[in-house]
């Protein structure tokens, strides 16, 4: 599913426009990215959990090459499903 069809399931299940459904995503997907900027975590009880994971600085080895690379720190978004929605998938 692509975001347009996304936007139309939306539409089609609030009863709202596609326009406000398109509107409503894209603040949904702003605030969490806002958060995860700030270090905060999103918990969805009953859906799952969007949060932050620090990566350390750690030396890898580069395909072609097999020469060594230092792959630098980073931070990455991570989302943890909730038991309800695992057991939703699973049934």
């Amino acid at each position: 599913m692509n975001k347009a069809e996304l936007v139309a399931a939306i539409a089609e299940k609030t009863e709202l426009s596609k326009k406000d459904s398109e509107k409503a995503l894209k603040a949904f997907t702003e605030i969490v990215e806002e958060e995860l900027k700030k270090g905060e975590k999103i918990q969805l009880v009953g859906f799952g959990t969007f949060e932050v994971t620090e990566r350390k600085a750690r030396e890898g080895i580069k395909p072609g090459t097999q020469e060594k690379i230092q792959i630098p720190a980073s931070k990455a978004p991570k989302f943890k499903a909730g038991k309800a929605l695992k057991d939703s998938i699973n049934a």
